[in-house]
């Protein structure tokens, strides 16, 4: 414990070096030992072909695989702060949801942070991607990507026109009951797959049985939850006048990629979503 102090303390003094010299010589243009603190930002490093640049992230980063075997340094929305000192980065990547202080912190040590918005649709999330490019100078590389996906999406788009549009609702968590509002990314899975979100405005997707039975979904997906999300499926079937249950249209996704986006993943999303919504069940 003592050698990590000393570590620490060795490491601060370097940064405030190096953060001393950086306003003479400016700082490094492309990083070389990278920090990411969000699942999703992991991935995308990874899809961007630097993943020999990432040296720590986070528990919850396990893909790829590979991913899983990077030291850890984020257990929840908090991070290490004296492990993150201890590794030396020349950037660590966050997302809004990480705590404001820490990034605080390690920014007026020197250590350059950059913070991500919560994306909400397709769009944002391509735009994140695009800018870790740029900042791991793979810009062009992120930018072809893209273009790709939106073509995919595009594709996506004119498949489903003047289908019919079922309501669906994606459920998120069981106790409570917690379901995908209007103001979610998941929001934009629905709408570009050609269906309609039941679910309500704003943020808060607090919601109750007897609204789903009143609203009626013709499909009901529900977000990987192990064990408790095959109970959860059980749980709807047994409302035998409800259109998803009566049509066999309930099903359950990975939540890894449902909820930790990436363009990639976004559109793979998509497409089976898209199936889900309008391919009869058997």
């Amino acid at each position: 414990m003592k050698n990590l102090k000393l570590s620490v303390i060795c490491s601060i003094i370097v940064f405030a070096f190096l953060y001393a010299c950086s306003a003479v010589y400016g700082k490094p243009e492309v990083p070389r030992r990278i920090i990411s603190l969000s699942p999703s930002l992991t991935e995308e490093l990874y899809i961007l072909k630097v993943e020999d640049r990432l040296i720590a992230n986070t528990i919850y980063c396990k893909h790829p695989p590979d991913a899983e075997k990077k030291e850890k340094v984020c257990s929840g929305v908090k991070a290490n702060l004296e492990k993150i000192i201890y590794l030396r980065p020349d950037l660590v990547l966050a997302k809004s949801y990480n705590n404001q202080k820490q990034i605080k912190k390690l920014r007026s040590m020197g250590i350059r942070v950059e913070v991500f918005p919560a994306v909400k649709i397709f769009s944002e999330i391509c735009e994140e991607f695009i800018d870790i490019g740029k900042i791991v100078s793979k810009e062009k590389e992120a930018e072809e990507i893209v273009r790709e996906l939106k073509d995919k999406v595009s594709s996506i788009q004119e498949s489903v026109k003047g289908l019919p549009k079922p309501k669906v609702l994606v459920q998120i968590g069981a106790k409570p009951l917690w379901i995908a509002t209007k103001n979610s990314f998941i929001n934009d899975f629905i709408e570009l797959a050609g269906g309609v979100n039941i679910g309500p405005s704003g943020d808060n997707g607090l919601y109750s049985r007897e609204k789903v039975l009143e609203q009626n979904p013709d499909v009901i997906i529900i977000v990987t939850m192990g064990i408790v999300g095959k109970q959860e499926k059980k749980n709807w079937q047994k409302y035998e006048t409800l259109n998803a249950s009566k049509n066999n249209k309930i099903y359950i996704i990975d939540s890894y990629k449902a909820c930790s986006p990436t363009p990639i993943s976004f559109v793979e999303v998509l497409e089976e979503i898209t199936e889900l919504i309008h391919v009869k069940a058997e």
